[in-house]
């Protein structure tokens, strides 16, 4: 019998073992999926996705559906950006269609520079490849640095201003 006294203090301590490394496990795991850091880089990731999904909206545009093309614009701007878009729509149009050229842009990389979460502002800096081709020419490709800013509406992030990237010395 002793051998069975011997296994079955073994099972037991192995199941204590098991238990302590359940709840260890467990109680990491939450405070990780709790902490305020976790949600902060939720928050960074979100806007990030924002970015440049909105930089890729606003820097694409096909003259046969400019009137889509356009909608999406509105639809991932907010504050002055939107108010330029909107009020500057009709003769926008007609110069997509008049110039006949359709433009279409690749994300390269993005960078969330700057988060406030409390007031729901961030800004971003993002390099973008746009290749623009005129009717029956050559398509020309340009790699730009673009510095935006974002806002929290109720539909999510949306950009609020953008614009190039003041050149710096590296």
């Amino acid at each position: 019998m002793p051998e069975t006294d011997a296994l079955q203090r073994t099972a037991a301590c192995l199941a204590v073992l098991a238990a302590l490394f359940a709840a260890w496990a467990g109680q990491n795991w939450y405070t990780a999926a709790h902490d305020g850091a976790h949600a902060y880089s939720r928050t960074r990731d979100a806007v990030l996705q924002s970015a440049e999904q909105g930089v890729q909206n606003l820097s694409t545009l096909d003259y046969r559906d400019v009137d889509t093309g356009l909608a999406t614009w509105l639809d991932s701007t907010t504050g002055d950006l939107h108010q330029q878009i909107a009020q500057g729509r009709t003769g926008f149009t007609d110069q997509v269609r008049k110039a006949r050229t359709v433009t279409t842009a690749k994300i390269l990389d993005a960078a969330v520079s700057e988060l406030d979460e409390r007031s729901g502002k961030a800004s971003v800096l993002v390099a973008v490849e746009t290749t623009v081709t005129p009717p029956g020419g050559t398509p020309v490709t340009k790699q730009n640095r673009l510095e935006g800013r974002l806002a929290r509406t109720p539909g999510g992030w949306k950009l609020s201003d953008l614009g190039q990237a003041p050149a710096g010395t590296t």
